[in-house]
């Protein structure tokens, strides 16, 4: 059995102003392209299909045609909404596009059912669990003790009653503890969105869509596939890929992954403006292509530098200095990674600089409980 696993498509992107749809249309082509050389039984697409809970026409209309051309390749699809996502919007008219082979996760109500597909060693199952927050798997459970998106995973695959003697494929969108993120995912605070890798434990593959950065969670069978283009700066060194997974019988999975070619790259370019402004030292690339960050090493600021150097660079994203003025700066104080840090520290830490006092207990309970109702969606 052979799965082409995708996943953070983010169709209607802007990466710093600059709005992504014709290099989305570019690689959505060369992953069709892939797909019909690799002949897969399966593609999941783990989540975050769209950029926006309501996505523009332009693009609804690129998904569309995607999944029309799957379609009419006899390709069985399988989708799922990430927390991008709009579930609804993302569900509806799924069950008439079941009968094309386009299976849509349906929004989340506690009944998961498996698709099943077969070949020589059997049949696979595919189970689709959308983006979940605890407060979405306790109004499906109100009886289990839901407090973490650990504990929401737990009881949302335990009441799937999954066989675990057949080979079982899990298509999710969650963070799983320990993957790296990059800039251009939401971040959350304290860590709050953690799960703990083991809870897919018994699954002979699990597709996983958040992490915008190719990377195994824990074991190579819990991946995520990563974004199909890079969508910040810290991502300009990554590779990015479409993954294969080929499952033989009950405990054999191999994952390789195919590379992908952006119609435009994101490098970062270093130098003084006269070095970045030779033209011996851009000829002959394709930095005038790509999307570029320039980090200028100049002393002096350059009037109007990038107007200048769009010049040269008509994709230039971002320009910013490195040079004894800006590193005179420092570093802002207290901007370490806030995933480190609970939701209430960094509130007390911001009242104490704003208020010159630090929170009453009353403040504190009261901001607990706001908190707990923002994210069960209550508030």
């Amino acid at each position: 059995m052979k799965l082409i696993h995708l996943s953070d498509l983010h169709l209607g992107k802007r990466v710093n102003g600059f709005s992504m749809l014709e290099d989305q249309r570019y690689i959505l082509e060369q992953i069709l392209r892939i797909i019909h050389q690799e002949q897969p039984d399966g593609v999941l697409i783990a989540g975050d299909v769209y950029d926006k809970s309501v996505p523009s026409a332009e693009a609804v209309s690129l998904l569309d045609d995607f999944l029309v051309r799957l379609a009419k390749n006899n390709l069985q699809v399988f989708l799922i909404s990430g927390n991008h996502d709009s579930p609804e919007r993302m569900a509806f008219g799924g069950r008439l596009m079941t009968e094309q082979g386009v299976h849509i996760a349906p929004v989340y109500n506690g009944a998961v059912s498996p698709l099943t597909l077969r070949d020589e060693f059997g049949p696979v199952n595919l189970y689709l669990l959308p983006f979940l927050k605890p407060a979405h798997v306790r109004a499906a459970f109100p009886d289990e003790e839901v407090q973490t998106y650990t504990d929401a995973m737990e009881v949302a695959i335990r009441a799937m009653n999954v066989d675990w003697k057949e080979r079982n494929v899990l298509v999710t969108h969650q963070f799983v503890t320990g993957a790296a993120r990059c800039d251009s995912e939401e971040l959350s605070v304290g860590g709050t969105d953690n799960v703990d890798g083991s809870v897919f434990d018994g699954f002979d593959y699990v597709a996983l869509g958040h992490i915008h950065g190719p990377q195994q969670a824990g074991r190579p069978e819990v991946r995520y596939c990563g974004t199909p283009l890079k969508y910040s700066f810290s991502e300009a060194k990554q590779q990015k890929s479409v993954t294969v997974v080929e499952l033989g019988k009950k405990g054999d999975v191999t994952v390789r992954t195919v590379p992908l070619t952006p119609l435009r790259d994101l490098v970062e370019l270093r130098g003084t403006y006269e070095q970045l402004t030779f033209r011996d030292f851009y000829q002959g690339t394709s930095y005038q292509q790509d999307y570029v960050h320039i980090t200028l090493t100049d002393e002096d600021d350059i009037p109007d530098g990038i107007n200048k150097l769009r010049i040269i660079y008509p994709n230039l994203m971002k320009l910013d200095y490195d040079n004894r003025r800006t590193r005179a700066g420092g570093v802002v104080d207290g901007a370490q990674d806030v995933t480190q840090r609970s939701p209430m520290e960094l509130l007390e830490e911001f009242y104490e600089k704003q208020n010159g006092q630090e929170m009453g207990e009353a403040q504190r309970a009261f901001a607990r409980d706001l908190m707990e109702r923002i994210w069960e969606g209550e508030a």
